[in-house]
Formats: structure tokens, C-alpha cells, sequence
């Protein structure tokens, strides 16, 4: 982990509140480094339904196999995340490792190992050694308190320079309900899914059916439209815990994603995710400026959206971004090679709401001060205007600078 917290690192951190059925604890196992907090155990209440979204990566670690398998029996008591060591491209050690694993958590907790899911975040290679969970997660079990969740966040940090969380308070029905969520992420991160990983828990009364609806259909304009350096991780995982005990105070039940009772949590919960993607965008590795790549006037949104990709991970682009340069002949260029329909005489691209640049050629009005001052906000959205039709997407990203290479350069040494 990097000493220096990112510049775009928020300025408040918010009071994260005890959901119901929730329980966490933190311990130094000595996965990777010695004395660093690196293990996370989550307890979660019988009844408790789960669901989740995975990295797209061909090449997957073996706790997103775990988890995958595990999906279909909706419930979950135990959540197990370590940093340090992704247990990716591990053969049949991996697989060892991850019901070894499980085995020692449900033993801890009193659950089946199908209730058990597991998460791995850090170096692809290298076996895990699971025989350092034992003793430490039975630990956990006996002292996990509900109100850890600043120390669950840190403790699934790598490269992370703060920890990532959110939280939100609705209605549900007459009831209130909550929402916690908490991601890590600064590098490798490129849809699908966005590379990272991220836990959501609510009190709230929902199926898994429900549950998975609401994530399938909320990653699509936040952790999916979200890249640091285009490398699509093996680890990626995004999980969602119900434990439903806010049933009990009234909340009703909620069995089709279609319920129209769902309508203000299902905001919620998409603010949640889009907050959080923002944050793994703000903390990318070596970042000083947060981008936001904005496309108009496309032919459809996929086509939006590929060309808002091409855009973001332009090195070109993203290193222009850094040394502060409106460079718009680079955004041409990535617009250019996105395959998409594109006409370049009906293009117009502003940098933070300057145009510089219409119907193909520089803005007549363009001045080179005003947009170099302009260059100098930390955030800054590139727009462009197709000219083409009615579409609209947009993209989250940082920009390129030395430090990238330095934290990468030295990843696993």
C-alpha cells in the first residue's frame, strides 16, 4: 500500500452504521507481509441471501470459481477476504486452498462450507498457504463486533491509498433500511466486471433472485463503465448480502425485482455503486486528475460506451491529461480507432466545458490560456458530440502519470 493518500481521495468519510446480522472482525494472518492487517472475516445471520457479479477474465482466480458455484444456493453465514495474495493461476493448489479455506471458516462459524464465500486480492501466482487462516478466523468468530467496518475496508486494501466506503438510509415500505458497501481498487481495473473487489450489505428482507437482479442491472453504469489501465483482473468480485433483519421492524419481504415497493432502495443502491466506482477512479494508481469521459449524440449507447473506452484508455489520452494539455488531436484519434460510427466533420470535444474544436477542425473561438487554466482542475470531463444521433454514455478513469510506473514497476519485488 502506498503511504501517500491520493489528492482525489474524498474529503469526508462517512459514519458508517450497524446493519442488523452483520458482524465484522480484522486480523494479521502473514499472507504476503508480517504484522499488516490482511484478513477479514464477515459474520452474517441464518437467513442471510447472497448475490454476485464476477470478473469476465477467462483466466479466473480460484475464489471467483468458489463463489460462482456457491451462488446457486442463495444463502451465505461467512464472508472470507485477504489481501495480499489473489490465489489466481494457482492449478488444482488453488482449489485446495479455497475449500481448505472454507472449511476452517465454517467450522468457525458453525455454517456448511456452501454458506461460506471467499474473496483473494494481491499477487496472481503465488500459492496461498490457507493453513494461516487456521486459529486466526476462529479468533475473529469469538470477537467480531458490528461496528468494524472502517477496519473491514482497510484490511482488503493493496495498492489502495484509502479505504472505500458508502452508506445509505431509505424506506422500505413503512421501514427503514440500510445499505453498506465497501470496494478496494486502484489498479488493474477494466470492465467486465470492473476490476476490483466490492462487498454491499443491507438488513433489508430480499431474495437472491432480487438481490442479483439489482446488481446485474447497477454495475452496468458504475463499476462497468469505470477503467483505470484497461487490464481486466482475475479477481474480480462484487457481492451482495441480505440479511433480512429488517423484517422485523416492519420492511416487507421482497421476492420480484419488478415490486414496486422497491423503487427508492433500488436508487439507493445504485447511488451506492456509482459512489464507490467514483472512489476506485479517484484512488487509481498514481492518479491527480479524475476523468470523466462523456459521448453524445451516438448512434446507440454500446456504441457510446466503446467509444467513451477508447477514449479512457488512450495512454495518450490519459498522459496528455496528466501534464495538463487539452490535446484534442488525441481524442480524435481514439474516437477514430474505436471502430464505432463516427463522422469527423461532425465532431465537437470541450475539456471541462470549453469547446475546442467544431465540425472537425479547432474552434475559431479556441484560446489557448483559458483552456489551460481549465487543464488545471483536478477533475476533468472530456465531452464529445458525434453529431450522429440521440445516444449518450459516459465513462469514469484518471489520468497516467510516473507514479503508475513506479507502483507497478515494483509490484511483486
Amino acid at each position: 500500500m502506498s503511504t501517500a493518500v491520493s489528492p482525489l481521495a474524498p474529503p469526508d468519510v462517512p459514519e458508517m452504521p450497524v446493519i442488523a446480522g452483520v458482524r465484522l472482525a480484522t486480523a494479521a494472518a502473514g499472507i504476503r507481509y508480517k504484522g499488516r492487517t490482511d484478513v477479514l472475516l464477515a459474520l452474517l445471520d441464518k437467513g442471510t441471501t447472497v448475490a454476485g457479479v464476477f470478473t469476465k477474465s477467462k483466466c479466473p482466480s480460484a475464489p471467483v470459481e468458489w463463489c460462482r458455484a456457491k451462488l446457486k444456493g442463495g444463502n451465505a453465514r461467512a464472508l472470507v477476504v485477504n489481501s495480499g495474495n489473489a490465489n489466481a493461476f494457482t492449478g488444482k493448489t488453488g482449489k485446495v486452498s479455497t475449500a481448505l479455506t472454507a472449511q476452517i471458516a465454517a467450522k468457525a462459524v458453525g455454517c456448511s462450507t456452501s454458506e461460506v464465500f471467499l474473496a483473494s486480492t494481491g499477487v496472481i501466482g503465488e500459492p496461498l498457504d490457507a493453513t494461516k487462516f487456521d486459529g486466526v478466523l476462529a479468533q475473529l468468530a469469538e470477537t467480531a463486533t458490528a461496528d468494524r467496518w472502517m477496519d473491514a475496508a482497510k484490511a482488503i486494501m493493496t495498492t489502495d491509498t484509502f479505504p472505500k466506503v458508502a452508506t445509505a438510509t431509505v424506506k422500505l415500505g413503512k421501514a427503514k433500511v440500510t445499505i453498506n458497501g465497501m470496494a478496494k481498487g486502484a489498479g488493474m481495473i477494466m470492465p467486465d466486471m470492473a476490476t476490483m473487489l466490492s462487498f454491499i450489505f443491507t438488513d433489508a428482507p430480499l431474495s437472491a433472485s432480487v438481490l442479483q437482479s439489482l446488481l446485474k442491472t447497477g454495475v452496468e453504469d458504475t463499476f462497468n463503465a469505470l477503467t483505470i489501465d484497461g487490464d481486466t483482473s482475475t479477481s474480480d468480485t462484487l457481492l451482495a448480502f441480505a440479511t433480512g433483519a429488517a423484517a422485523a421492524n416492519g420492511a416487507p419481504k421482497i421476492s420480484r425485482a419488478s415490486d414496486p415497493r422497491l423503487k427508492a432502495f433500488t436508487k439507493a443502491f445504485q447511488q451506492i455503486l456509482a459512489n464507490l466506482s467514483e472512489q476506485v477512479a479517484r484512488d487509481g494508481e498514481g492518479a491527480r486528475k479524475l476523468v470523466e469521459v462523456v459521448i453524445e449524440g451516438a448512434t446507440t449507447k454500446p456504441s457510446a460506451r466503446k467509444i467513451a473506452m477508447s477514449i479512457a484508455n488512450s495512454p495518450l489520452v490519459k498522459t496528455a491529461i496528466a501534464g495538463e494539455d487539452a490535446n484534442w488531436g488525441r481524442v480524435v484519434m481514439a474516437v477514430g480507432k474505436a471502430g464505432e460510427p463516427a463522422n469527423r466533420d461532425k465532431l465537437s470535444i470541450s475539456f471541462n466545458g470549453i469547446r475546442v474544436a467544431k465540425s472537425g477542425a479547432r474552434d475559431p473561438s479556441y484560446n489557448e490560456k483559458e483552456v489551460s487554466e481549465a487543464m488545471k482542475a483536478p477533475k476533468i470531463q472530456i465531452k464529445v458530440a458525434l453529431g450522429l444521433g440521440k445516444a449518450r454514455d459516459r465513462v469514469l478513469t484518471c489520468d497516467l502519470t510516473k507514479e503508475y510506473v513506479a507502483i507497478n514497476g515494483d509490484y511483486r519485488s
